[in-house]
């Protein structure tokens, strides 16, 4: 695995160095949209809709659209003035016990490992943790994004686990939560029933991606049946101003070297001429018998 992030937990005035790591990995049979005839990719081109012209990516920005329909430009310069007081950091708020945060906040899990010299701080954070049996409520800031986050230990390392702020949350405003929906305690009965029938322990390898797998025999399939387009080798586009500038460097470069090369030229000619005249004077004719 290869770290994504720096930093350091801050817990009182202990600070311990690590490495961020993301904990999972979504694997998926991924596609490209290409050319049902030739099998060519599709590109896309950064168009924009003002002029019609395409941008280079150093010319994009982000823009916040105001519900006038007027767009506030903001540059890289505006994101760096912002103040992000956990930058870098994993600042310690509290400590909770791991059942009253609800699951519907997490967002996104990472591992933390240690540097060489806060491995001790670091084992120490953690048996403490385990043992009493809360989880840490962080505040980290990554992507130039702050949000709240947890520390929990999972296999004797530190996960992370990114958290949705609470007015990111949605109220589940539906028509039925208000209705008047009578349930027979007969039926309530052979619902629970039901549930105790299916009930076991969780063991994750039971379950797989059916579809997934599916999907890659379909592939395979026509891998073996030789349905394959072989698109054309198409070389890697570069940027235009780029190319431009080295084509126009190369012109102008073998012009000079042309240029320089004429009048070496026109003097060598004599010189030939002249070597190749003197020893023609010289020459005898012999009579053959």
């Amino acid at each position: 695995m290869r770290s994504i992030w720096k930093g350091a937990i801050s817990f009182g005035l202990v600070t311990i160095p690590v490495k961020l790591y993301s904990a999972t990995e979504q694997k998926d049979v991924t596609f490209h949209q290409v050319h049902r005839e030739d099998g060519g990719r599709i590109r896309y081109k950064r168009v924009c809709t003002k002029d019609g012209e395409e941008v280079p990516y150093s010319d994009i920005a982000k823009g916040y659209e105001l519900a006038t329909g007027e767009i506030v430009v903001l540059t890289d310069e505006d994101f760096e003035d912002l103040p992000l007081s956990s930058s870098r950091r994993i600042d310690v708020l509290q400590f909770s016990p791991a059942e009253q945060i609800d699951p519907i906040y997490f967002a996104k899990s990472y591992y933390l490992e240690p540097d060489a010299q806060g491995e001790k701080p670091y084992v120490l954070l953690r048996d403490a943790l385990e043992r009493s049996g809360q989880v840490a409520v962080v505040k980290v800031a990554l992507r130039q994004r702050e949000s709240l986050a947890t520390l929990r230990v999972r296999d004797g390392v530190f996960v992370l686990e990114t958290m949705l702020w609470p007015d990111e949350i949605r109220v589940p405003d539906f028509a039925f939560l208000d209705e008047d929906i009578d349930v027979r305690a007969q039926e309530l009965q052979m619902a629970e029933s039901l549930i105790q029938t299916m009930a076991s322990d969780f063991d994750p390898s039971e379950y797989h991606d059916s579809y997934r797998e599916a999907l890659q025999q379909v592939i395979e399939a026509k891998v073996a049946g030789k349905e394959v387009i072989a698109p054309e080798a198409v070389p890697e586009a570069r940027p235009a101003g780029d190319l431009m500038a080295a084509l126009r460097a190369s012109v102008d470069a073998a012009k000079k070297q042309r240029e320089a090369a004429k009048p070496r030229k026109q003097a060598e000619k004599p010189e030939k001429a002249e070597k190749q005249e003197k020893p023609a004077a010289k020459r005898k004719t012999r009579k053959t018998a």
